[in-house]
């Protein structure tokens, strides 16, 4: 199991949170290194931005927002979402929802 770095509870009452392997594949340099500092961006996205579920992945939801702090042209801070299911030690079914990727992005 990876080791979580922090999680969050999003506007509609779902517990979300990151590893440190995701963070650290969000962050890589070939990735989005730029990300770095805006961790708490992140956090906010999830915590006050728009949710969209995916057309053709329904357990995949792109959550957005705008800010005007972004680096370059960036408008928006975009975290992609898997809504998925694990076991407990009974055997029942638990969620677990994870933060797949983040990035900028100019929006309009």
């Amino acid at each position: 199991m990876f080791n979580r770095r922090w999680t969050i509870q999003d506007r509609y009452g779902y517990h979300i949170y990151l590893t440190e392997e995701r963070w650290n594949h969000i962050i890589e340099d070939i990735n989005h290194p730029e990300l770095a500092d805006y961790e708490e961006h992140i956090k906010d996205t999830l915590q006050t931005g728009r949710r969209k579920q995916d057309t053709l992945n329904p357990q995949k939801y792109r959550y957005s927002k705008s800010y005007d702090d972004l680096v370059e042209y960036n408008t928006h801070i975009v975290v992609i979402v898997l809504f998925r299911f694990s076991e407990d030690e009974q055997g029942r079914p638990e969620p677990n929802n994870y933060i797949v990727t983040a990035y900028m992005k100019e929006v309009g």
